[in-house]
């Protein structure tokens, strides 16, 4: 487990850690069943900063910015460079070939602009809604990245195809084995459910049990979709996938709780 933690880590963040110079396919697999947890940790980040932002006074608007600007720069905004680049080509209605070329480019299109701006402005009124006021706000927070993450579990599962000019998509692609996804989405679920139960009541728990349904929902939907226009998976996609998973979590807590 903590050689796959490490690799996880060094991998999917930019937080300093131990150097790792195994990046086989064996070591991959380990690594993507941590994702769920190396999310979970960077959500208590983010929520550690949400607290600290609100009792300097700063109000929820700015302690919610703080906390998903602490959890985008922990990940390098990997994610949503990811999210934008998959708009880019998704929104130029080009063939599969050309629109993985558009996505491999350096440069933001307004496609990729106004995704970001969308989600961040929808996670943000999400974590501030009435709600989720006070320790809720907290607890969504560290767990939405957990759930988010478990997008690239789903994603990198065996017989997902990856893009054919994707090499990360080929480092990952058809990957997990199904009990692996089983185990690492129950996980995630009893912790999310579990958490809001005991720290809120039932009514929270059940609230992240249809939070964690819609989340994979959204990204099963947002997947099909992805596979039918771009014919496999590439790191671009995950980003997106992730994104969107986290989202989708939110919105139904901040509606439901």
């Amino acid at each position: 487990m903590s050689g796959g933690f490490v690799t996880a880590w060094a991998m999917f963040t930019i937080v300093p850690a131990p150097r790792v110079d195994d990046f086989s396919r064996p070591a991959c697999a380990r690594a993507m069943r941590m994702i769920p947890l190396i999310g979970l940790c960077l959500g208590v980040l983010a929520a550690a900063t949400a607290a600290l932002v609100e009792l300097l006074g700063g109000g929820r608007l700015l302690a919610t910015a703080g906390a998903l600007a602490v959890l985008a720069a922990a990940n390098g905004c990997f994610h949503l460079d990811g999210l934008a680049d998959t708009a880019d080509g998704l929104g130029s209605r080009r063939p599969p070939e050309e629109a993985l070329r558009i996505m491999k480019r350096s440069d933001i299109g307004p496609m990729g602009v106004v995704a970001i701006i969308l989600v961040l402005v929808l996670e943000i009124a999400a974590a501030a809604s009435p709600r989720l006021a006070g320790p809720r706000c907290l607890w969504a927070l560290a767990t939405m990245p957990m759930v988010g993450r478990t997008a690239a579990v789903l994603a990198t599962r065996r017989g997902v195809p990856c893009a054919p000019t994707s090499s990360l998509g080929r480092l990952f692609a058809d990957l997990m084995t199904p009990v692996a996804v089983v185990l690492d989405l129950a996980g995630v679920l009893v912790v999310s459910a579990a958490g809001g139960w005991l720290l809120f009541g039932a009514r929270t728990g059940l609230a992240a049990v249809a939070a964690c349904a819609f989340a994979w929902l959204v990204e099963a939907l947002w997947q099909r979709h992805l596979l039918t226009r771009l014919g496999g998976m590439t790191g671009d996609t995950f980003g997106s996938l992730i994104e969107l998973t986290g989202l989708g979590y939110l919105l139904v807590l901040a509606l439901a709780v």
